[in-house]
């Protein structure tokens, strides 16, 4: 099919995420005192660019793991690492403790792609049909979350596991449905939350799929 505009041709270029940048570097430059909002950050001025820009080390330390869940998340974004301004990515690295795990949350803006450092893992998420996907996940593998879908990580090996992520976004956003607040977060209540988690994923392997986890899922995101 063929559509014809007179007396100009259209070209409707849609963004898969972040569009693209305009120019070939926009290092961030954060003022004191932030004045005029955008959607995107300010660029330094390309007389003061340097390659230190383009450089970060925020990967490179373990987060603190000393809460409910034994896990930590830091994502790297154009406003702690300048030089991804504008590019339409951002990185981040999750820490977890043996019998520890990422809570169900989701990044509304971005897909994510996750390469397994070390450590044994269980990765999942749920579409928006309420299908189930999940695997199991050793060093060396990689795992794709689509946009936008509730997903969660369990360590079900015997030692620490680390997750580096690549995002294709340059703020990919963070949400969480399974607590309102974070006073309603206890001990007990996170290890029930694992509990049910780790007796679904042995269900499903046991009876090779067969197992509606997906509806376990969904009670687990909206008890």
């Amino acid at each position: 099919m063929f559509f014809i505009a007179t007396p100009f041709t259209c070209i409707i270029h849609v963004c898969s995420a972040d569009c693209d940048n305009l120019q070939d570097t926009c290092p961030t430059s954060l003022p004191e005192k932030e004045t005029i909002f955008i959607n995107g950050l300010p660029c330094k001025s390309k007389d003061n660019n340097t390659a230190q820009d383009f450089k970060t080390a925020e990967l490179t330390r373990a987060g603190p793991r000393d809460n409910f869940f034994g896990s930590s998340m830091n994502i790297v974004s154009a406003s702690k690492f300048p030089g991804l301004n504008t590019l339409g990515i951002s990185i981040s690295r999750i820490d977890i403790e043996v019998d520890g795990m990422v809570n169900l949350h989701n990044h509304p803006r971005a897909t994510e792609m996750i390469y397994v450092n070390q450590g044994v893992l269980a990765a999942a998420f749920l579409d928006t049909q309420n299908q189930f996907f999940q695997k199991s996940l050793r060093a060396g593998d990689v795992f794709v979350i689509p946009k936008g879908l509730f997903h969660f990580f369990l360590n079900r090996g015997s030692a620490a596991a680390v997750i580096f992520s690549v995002f294709n976004s340059q703020n990919p956003g963070l949400g969480s449905l399974s607590a309102s607040t974070p006073s309603e977060t206890t001990l007990e209540s996170v290890e029930n939350l694992k509990r049910k988690l780790i007796t679904s994923f042995s269900d499903l392997e046991l009876h090779h799929g067969i197992t509606d986890l997906a509806s376990q899922i969904l009670e687990i995101i909206y008890s």
